[in-house]
């Protein structure tokens, strides 16, 4: 994890550090000056990042903390659609909204398709963006790659998984729907600050085991939106990277993003957000993230 010691205008310079004692306690790593240093020194890293928790001699509480992105600027970063779920839900919104029916298009079943998300806005609260009236969630989570490589086999494509977080794309749904119709994007239903929320930690591929398996809710102000599996993934993460890395070099602590698991977002049901609404999405073996969408 990535924190900043004290919290709103108090907090400090960001620091690497480490969830203990059941996700109630932060112990700093010393030696390290990011999480991206460790997934850039591979295992040899990971292993003095072991060492370094068991005797680190700086711990801090959980509430006396901030917490950042895993990686706050991550190299590179994609998002897929890997639940076929969403999409057709999502069509048939969009359907009823505009009164022309949609279907999933052929070529979604034939290639894991991805676009680049905004690497510089991975930030924590979410400033709602002035040209939107309609903000929208999106309960994902993704991988980050570890070991660089291109042109790498789907059968060898686990290997290069560091770990997993929490991905939560806000989306402007009345800019993207208008932006989409250019068949180019998407763009500002996308961009803007801190859209890209992710966290609240890193946990590494031998600590969550089975990513397959992982059920995965959303609520907002307490009350469940949604809930859905990631067993449910037509494309995984394995078919995203071998697809990525055809005649590209993927490179240590890029993320790779899911997609919206089924009954995911609000536009599935036609309900979008609020000023101020607290978003949380949970997704087992890795935590909660928790944003707030502001208006200002």
């Amino acid at each position: 994890m990535t924190f900043r010691i004290g919290t709103g205008r108090e907090a400090r310079a960001s620091a690497p550090g480490a969830l203990i004692e059941s996700g109630r306690k932060v112990a700093a790593l010393p030696g390290f000056s990011s999480v991206l240093e460790i997934v850039e020194g591979g295992q040899n890293a990971l292993d003095r990042a072991h060492e370094s928790v068991r005797h680190s001699p700086t711990v801090f509480g959980l509430e006396d903390v901030t917490l950042l992105a895993p990686i706050p600027h991550p190299p590179q970063m994609r998002d897929f659609l890997c639940f076929e779920k969403h999409l057709v839900q999502a069509f048939n919104a969009v359907g009823k909204i505009s009164g022309k029916p949609t279907s999933v298009p052929q070529v979604w079943y034939e290639r894991p398709i991805f676009y680049h998300p905004s690497r510089l806005s991975v930030d924590a609260e979410v400033p709602w963006p002035a040209y939107c009236e309609k903000l929208d969630f999106e309960l994902e989570f993704g991988c980050y790659i570890g070991k660089p490589g291109k042109d790498i086999p789907k059968e060898r494509a686990r290997e290069h998984i560091f770990g997993y977080t929490i991905f939560n794309d806000f989306s402007a749904r009345d800019e993207q729907a208008r932006e989409m119709a250019g068949q180019l994007g998407p763009g500002k239903g996308k961009d803007f600050d801190n859209a890209n929320a992710m966290g609240p930690c890193l946990v590494t591929a031998d600590e969550l085991g089975d990513p397959y398996r992982l059920e995965m809710v959303v609520r907002v102000n307490g009350e469940e939106w949604g809930r859905g599996n990631s067993r449910d993934m037509h494309w995984k993460f394995e078919d995203c990277i071998a697809h990525a890395s055809r005649s590209e070099t993927l490179h240590s602590g890029e993320f790779f993003g899911s997609g919206t698991v089924g009954n995911g977002c609000g536009l599935e049901h036609l309900r979008f957000l609020k000023p101020n609404d607290l978003v949380e999405l949970e997704v087992e073996g890795i935590g909660v993230l928790r944003n707030r969408v502001v208006k200002q």
